[in-house]
């Protein structure tokens, strides 16, 4: 691999846009509707319970309560700026929305949407290659809002 490439890669975790999957200290994010890796995935993006950002080359974690899940409005903004500010190259949720989508877009990060089941379940297709990024929102806006 020419040295430009790889140092490309080394920022940016990734190479011709394939996230590479070992050998980078790659940190992703995961919705949360609990604090485990045994947690469901939360469906949503922008209103999701929890942030679980785990780093893949020493498979450890840290989770934060996502504060902004009770926004009236903003919520996809506010908590993809707090994804963004972890430093993270990829996450995975249910679902993301435009707003959230457009934030995560333009900060590089590479959004898995449709994913299901366990934190652990989702790293686990990741490192499998079970999932493609979305190019696009995955809903309309205000999805995860009550009575929405």
């Amino acid at each position: 691999m020419p040295w430009v490439v790889w140092m490309l890669a080394r920022i940016t975790g990734k190479v011709a846009g394939v996230i590479k999957k070992e050998g980078f200290n790659m940190k992703i994010c995961i919705t949360s509707e609990g604090k485990t890796l045994d947690s469901k995935v939360d469906p949503r993006f922008g209103r999701c319970q929890n942030f679980i950002f785990f780093d893949t080359d020493t498979d450890t974690f840290e989770v934060e309560e996502n504060v902004h899940s009770q926004f009236q409005g903003g919520a996809g903004i506010q908590s993809g700026q707090l994804v963004v500010s972890k430093g993270v190259q990829a996450v995975f949720t249910g679902n993301v929305g435009p707003n959230a989508h457009q934030v995560l877009s333009a900060a590089g990060i590479s959004i898995f949407a449709g994913v299901s089941g366990t934190a652990k379940e989702a790293i686990e297709g990741y490192r499998k290659g079970k999932y493609k990024p979305v190019d696009g929102p995955s809903i309309g806006s205000k999805f995860g809002m009550p009575n929405k």
